[in-house]
């Protein structure tokens, strides 16, 4: 009996941390990795079927969110996921599916870029800037043609 009321409050806890905001499978770890970790593999588990816990919709969703808010390469979002913990594999998959609408959204982020700071940098600046950030090489060429 104490076991199971002690996986309900560790699943309370979780289920309240990914619900003020969606959380990677590798960010619920991260934050409860002080807990029984037999408890948190089953609390995890549970709430992976009961989709409150999908890796493949988090990047979809967080993917969506970089598109409507900033200006980022394709290179960046990749890193962006990374960084939360997300499996190189399931990024890969995400992007490879997706490559056209990125590749016009890569596009339409370096034209604002370059919009945005066209009079404060040169041209070869630019194309610095741009290639560190991680934009394709020719997504850049074509975006600096009328520059």
């Amino acid at each position: 009996m104490e076991y199971i009321e002690e996986v309900d409050k560790l699943k309370t806890k979780v289920l309240k941390y990914i619900l003020y905001k969606k959380r990677t499978e590798a960010e619920v770890r991260q934050k409860f990795y002080d807990a029984n970790q037999s408890m948190l593999e089953e609390v995890i588990e549970h709430l992976k079927e009961s989709g409150y816990i999908s890796d493949s919709l988090y990047i979809k969703k967080a993917v969506n969110e970089f598109m409507r808010l900033n200006n980022m390469s394709i290179a960046e979002i990749r890193y962006k996921l990374a960084a939360k913990g997300l499996e190189k594999d399931i990024i890969k998959e995400y992007i490879d599916l997706n490559w056209g609408e990125l590749y016009k959204y890569e596009g339409v982020s370096a034209r604002n870029i370059i919009l945005k700071k066209k009079s404060l940098i040169s041209k070869e600046e630019m194309k610095k800037f741009l290639m560190t950030k991680g934009y394709l090489i020719d997504i850049i060429e074509q975006e600096l043609i009328n520059y």
